[in-house]
Parts: C-alpha cells; sequence; structure tokens
C-alpha cells in the first residue's frame, strides 16, 4: 500500500479532483485501481500480441517492450478519468450557469434573504441546482454560510460558477450589497461568453473550409480521376480496395465532425 501512496502522493490536486469529479473514492484507492486495471489491460494486449508473434515468426521477447508500452497508456488513460468527469460537469454547468446566477439575482431583487435565494435555487431545475442543494445542507448542518460558500466554490468544476461564487463570499465578507456584485459578474460572464462565440465564428469558418475540401472536394475529384487512370491503364482493383478507401474518408469524415464538437462554446445566453 506504501508505493500506492507514493503514487498518490505526486498528484497532492488528486483529492480535490476526485471531489470535483464526484467520485467517492480516497486518492490512494482511485490510484490503486487505475494501476490494477492498467495491468489488465497490459496482459491482454500482451498476450494478444504474443500469440500474433508466434503465428508469424517473430522473435517472443518483441512482447516485453509492448507491455511495457501497453501498461503505460492504459495507466495514462485510466489515471485521466477525474479530469474528463470534471471537464464534462463543467461543461454542463456552463451551459446554464448564467441562469442560475440570475434566478438567484431575481430572488434578490425581490427582497428575499440569501440563504432564502439560495434554498429557492436548489429545488430549481438544472445541473446547477445540485450545488447550491449541497451549500443549502452545509448551512442546515451548523457551517456558516460564508464557509459553506468557499468550500463550494473551492471544489466547484465550473470556473464561471466559482467566480460567481467568489463574488458572493467577498461581498459578504466586505460587507457590501450582494446584488451589486453579483449583477456586475453576471455581465462579465456575458460577455466572455459572447467572445467565446466569436472566436467559434471564426474557428467554424477556416474548419468549414478545410472540411469541404478534404472530406468533399478532394475525394470526389481524386477517386474520378483514379477511376479514370486505372480503366486507362487496364490495371485490376477489387472490391475491398474500394470499401478501404470508403472506410478512410468516412473515419476522416468523422474526425472532422469530432474537432466541430469539441471547439463548440458550452454558452447558453
Amino acid at each position: 500500500m506504501s508505493f500506492f501512496n507514493g503514487l498518490a502522493r505526486k498528484n497532492p490536486e488528486l483529492k480535490r479532483k476526485l471531489i470535483m469529479a464526484k467520485i467517492d473514492k480516497e486518492p490512494v484507492q482511485y490510484v490503486k485501481n487505475a494501476f490494477m486495471s492498467s495491468l489488465y489491460v497490459a496482459v491482454t494486449v500482451g498476450f494478444a500480441y504474443f500469440m500474433f508473434a508466434q503465428s508469424v515468426g517473430w522473435n517472443p521477447l518483441s512482447t516485453l517492450p509492448v507491455l511495457l508500452v501497453a501498461w503505460w497508456a492504459a495507466y495514462k488513460l485510466l489515471s485521466r478519468i477525474v479530469d474528463v468527469r470534471i471537464r464534462k460537469i463543467a461543461r454542463d454547468i456552463d451551459r446554464e450557469v448564467l441562469f442560475a446566477g440570475r434566478f438567484l439575482l431575481v430572488k434578490l431583487h425581490a427582497g428575499r434573504p440569501l440563504i432564502t435565494a439560495l434554498n429557492d435555487a436548489s429545488k430549481s431545475y438544472g445541473v446547477a441546482n445540485k450545488y447550491f442543494k449541497e451549500i443549502v445542507q452545509e448551512i442546515d448542518m451548523g457551517t456558516t454560510l460564508e464557509e459553506a460558500l468557499e468550500r463550494a466554490s473551492r471544489y466547484s468544476p465550473s470556473e464561471k460558477f466559482r467566480r460567481i461564487l467568489f463574488q458572493i463570499t467577498n461581498a459578504l465578507r466586505i460587507g457590501v450589497d450582494v446584488t451589486n456584485y453579483l449583477e456586475a459578474m453576471l455581465e462579465e460572464i456575458a460577455n466572455d461568453q459572447l467572445i467565446e462565440i466569436q472566436r467559434y465564428g471564426k474557428k467554424l469558418n477556416s474548419l468549414t473550409m478545410f472540411f469541404m475540401l478534404f472530406s468533399i472536394v478532394i475525394p470526389s475529384l481524386g477517386i474520378t480521376l483514379f477511376i479514370t487512370i486505372v480503366s486507362m491503364v487496364s490495371a485490376n482493383f477489387d472490391l475491398t480496395f474500394f470499401l478501404f478507401l470508403a472506410g478512410a474518408i468516412a473515419l476522416f469524415e468523422f474526425f472532422f465532425i469530432t474537432i466541430f464538437k469539441s471547439i463548440r462554446p458550452t454558452v447558453n445566453i
């Protein structure tokens, strides 16, 4: 267990990340599970490669580097699951962070106390209400409002939601009106999202041009030219070759679609 403790200590932010990702595991347990799972993957890949090497007459000792590379790749991939979860939750919160903040602002403008506004927000729809509910639960258990907000800000996966909670906490500590701070922060976040949309539009224009060129124009003209040349030289290509060519084009288009989805901003103004 000391070995896994050493691995966990190399990532001091892991405990905070596990809380942010809503993964109910201790850092040592998480590292151990990732390590053991990567061993299973490495053994499976190594065994498959060993059988293949035996069948083609390759040196069986070449399985060792394959085993090490498979273990290293699997461990790195499994160790990043917590980061993937954090990014996914952050994107879900960012889609409605403005609505959640404006909901609070409307309640505060209506004369509701901050605790009551947080309680109302915890009963609303969406992803952000879960975090408001955690704040309310901590307050009900005896935690002060400032401490509950500070903890929620520290463990929030969304940077935008963290900024809102941070500004509310600062306003409470200074003793000024929360609505002014909250309103200014929501306006700043809305401007940031507009900038993200503008940047996305510029990226989309460039990517669309490359997509049209490499996924439509070049394949269609290239295949037409290829078939013309083949018919002139009387070369023979079976159906497998054309199926492989179609699969390669489909894979290339899927790659572009994945890029389109990855750069799309998670905004909802």
